[in-house]
């Protein structure tokens, strides 16, 4: 069974997946309330670089998931939630782990009570595969065992784990959607295809790089966002928790040699001491098994390693875009 459209709230638009969630949105005729975090510049975050078109076409929400009375607001007259409001960056959270408690646990609880009280038809809550841990088998399925290596991971599975029981509950209808290494254009430079693409692109020839011996899945954003909508929209998916992944992984030290060879360079990798995760919170393997979203979702990835990191390095490429990236130092 199919759900019927009605007004979506996606949090977390003004980020990486969420700008592109959102403007996919727009084009397949929702309403969307793009809900984006405050500032006093009014800035939109990445939907400021969305076409005019789709712009126009968002109701734009700045607002603070922290806080339980605004986003309540949030989803005020809103049918489907898609949840992508979080800190992410795995260095930052070594550092800052109280920021995380408070937005990627507290801010999920806020949502999940203001869905609740609005009674909302879809909750989808976006996990991450870091809350595997290093694969202890592969294809990772999602009965894999959970091993929280960084603060980052932690906060997420203590959020997974807030949707899951207000679906036992309460009947809040959640489905908990687990993307494994989403890339694209737009992404943040902490992540390792940005981070090689934006070096090679600034012309060094020298790249630095954290570890290279770890595996990772990769996963084109537009097909990370059609798994998004896919679980949106069909009612199976209603108490599920699902993997959206390609299924191959690939050694960090190939990418970078792939990513170079697409861009016609000879590169040399550098290990960069601040880069390096703590040797205990080091992910080895994450590679994705991904029958559940092929059956429940009738979803499979469209764009192959090869394909998406073109397109990637096609928008990395272009000097407006390039230009909005500090490649000339590490972000956490």
């Amino acid at each position: 069974m199919v759900r019927a459209k009605g007004k979506v709230l996606v949090t977390g638009a003004d980020g990486f997946i969420g700008s592109h969630l959102a403007e996919e949105l727009v084009r397949r005729g929702f309403d969307v309330r793009a809900m984006v975090m405050y500032n006093s510049l009014g800035h939109w975050g990445w939907l400021d670089h969305s076409p005019e078109d789709i712009k126009k076409e968002l109701e734009i929400f700045p607002a603070d998931i922290r806080d339980p009375h605004y986003t309540e607001k949030a989803v005020e007259s809103v049918r489907t939630v898609f949840h992508l409001a979080s800190l992410i960056a795995i260095p930052f959270s070594y550092h800052s782990p109280d920021s995380y408690v408070e937005t990627n646990i507290r801010g999920t609880l806020n949502l999940l009570q203001a869905a609740r009280k609005q009674m909302v038809d879809c909750f989808v809550h976006t996990s991450t595969s870091e809350v595997y841990g290093s694969a202890r088998y592969v294809p990772i399925d999602e009965n894999h065992p959970q091993s929280a290596q960084s603060p980052y991971a932690a906060t997420k599975i203590a959020a997974d784990q807030l949707a899951r029981s207000f679906y036992s509950s309460y009947g809040l209808p959640v489905t908990i959607v687990r993307p494994f290494n989403a890339y694209g254009p737009r992404q943040s430079a902490r992540a390792v295809i940005p981070t090689i693409i934006t070096q090679i692109a600034a012309g060094n020839k020298e790249i630095k790089l954290g570890a290279i011996t770890p595996r990772r899945d990769f996963t084109y954003v537009t097909d990370t966002v059609a798994g998004l909508i896919a679980a949106s929209q069909h009612t199976a998916a209603t108490g599920q928790t699902i993997n959206l992944g390609f299924g191959e992984d690939i050694p960090i030290e190939e990418l970078a040699m792939k990513i170079a060879g697409i861009m016609n360079r000879e590169i040399t990798i550098i290990e960069d001491g601040p880069r390096i995760r703590p040797s205990g919170s080091e992910v080895v393997r994450l590679c994705a098994e991904n029958h559940k979203a092929r059956e429940l979702l009738e979803w499979e990835p469209k764009h192959s390693l090869s394909v998406g990191l073109a397109l990637t390095i096609d928008w990395f490429s272009n000097p407006h875009n390039l230009a909005l990236y500090k490649t000339d130092r590490y972000v956490l």
